[in-house]
């Protein structure tokens, strides 16, 4: 009698996304669901898993899941030829995560994907940048699976697919990097507003307004071709997790995504068909420029400052301590730092993976 060989991992994980999926993806806010907080618990189990820390992913969820709300009942189907006009309304979520649904029932989740991702794409601020996020952990699961992937993996990209869908929000003014800046000269040269109040939703309408938008997005110097993107992501994404260090007092949870949201794009740009790099890099890179614009401070403290408090851990110190800190941002950001490491050995990353989790609350 054959048998078939358990992963622990992967049913901690698969039990994860069928507890969280009960909730929607924001909780608190006003009536209409604006200005709420964003539900990271997939993302964050999807970290603890994927790295194997220590912590008990049960005990973690008991936690966090007594904040969330739950998912309201559907209204209405979207139809596949009327998809446009329910773009962008938070109330068709639960419509939004019923069409995902069905399609990744229908389809495989790479053809789904390769065809919404072009329709997402200009909305990549859509709820604070975390409907790319979460589509982004969805998507590394599915990627690791083998075999057949879970019906929860896959509603998990349902999910997220919607979150991004629901509150998709195109940014006027959006063009393509045409500079000659790199990414370490373009970052710091983001122009702040000077008005760096309220929600984002407010510092984005005057962002759109502003002449410092354009002029930093095209700044950056073009990829050179679309097989240079990766490369150009990964800079991008070692570049926002060591301005961290400088910048993060400013706000310390939303400038965790100008790493995390580019990081994103940059695990999902495997499976996209090759001529969406291009389009995929210019909107990531506006991801950073918005979260920059409308979050850091104009003077950085010098990040050699910043490092000379932290004895430097080692890889695998910063992400158990991240794990042990408990907050969902620290667990990403970390996440993100340490891949950065991986690639560049800069330690300075590391002390990054500290100085969040000295600046964010534990839970």
């Amino acid at each position: 009698m054959s048998t078939t060989k358990r992963d622990p991992m992967a049913e901690t994980l698969t039990g994860a996304y069928g507890r969280l999926h009960a909730y929607g993806p924001e909780f608190g806010g006003d009536e209409e669901g604006n200005h709420g907080l964003t539900n990271h618990g997939p993302m964050a189990v999807e970290v603890m898993v994927r790295r194997g820390l220590d912590i008990d992913v049960e005990g973690w969820l008991d936690r966090y899941v007594r904040r969330l709300a739950e998912l309201p009942d559907t209204s209405e189907p979207i139809r596949p030829d009327e998809w446009g006009a329910a773009l962008g309304r938070a109330r068709r979520l639960p419509d939004w995560a019923a069409y995902f649904r069905h399609e990744l029932t229908e389809r495989p989740w790479s053809e789904v994907l390769g065809e919404w991702w072009p329709r997402l794409l200009p909305g990549i601020v859509a709820g604070s940048t975390h409907g790319v996020i979460r589509v982004s952990h969805a998507v590394r699961t599915l990627r690791g699976a083998a075999g057949v992937p879970a019906c929860e993996t896959l509603d998990e990209l349902a999910h997220g697919l919607a979150f991004w869908a629901a509150r998709y929000r195109a940014l006027a003014g959006l063009v393509a990097p045409a500079g000659v800046l790199t990414p370490p000269q373009a970052l710091p040269a983001i122009t702040r507003l000077d008005d760096q109040s309220g929600f984002i939703a407010h510092r984005l309408d005057r962002l759109e307004r502003s002449p410092g938008w354009p002029a930093s997005l095209r700044a950056l110097e073009p990829a050179a071709s679309a097989e240079t993107v990766p490369a150009r992501l990964e800079s991008l994404v070692d570049t926002a997790a060591r301005a961290y260090l400088g910048l993060g007092h400013g706000s310390p949870v939303l400038l965790v995504h100008a790493a995390t949201a580019p990081n994103a794009v940059r695990h999902v740009l495997p499976v996209l068909p090759t001529q969406q790099w291009l389009p995929s890099l210019t909107a990531a890179w506006a991801a950073v420029v918005a979260v920059v614009a409308t979050y850091a401070p104009a003077r950085p403290v010098p990040s050699a400052e910043i490092v000379r408090r932290y004895p430097t851990p080692s890889r695998e110190d910063a992400l158990q301590r991240a794990a042990e800190h408990g907050d969902e941002h620290v667990l990403k950001f970390a996440d993100t730092a340490v891949e950065a490491y991986d690639r560049t050995g800069d330690p300075a990353l590391l002390a990054a993976t500290l100085h969040v989790g000295a600046l964010i609350d534990r839970p």
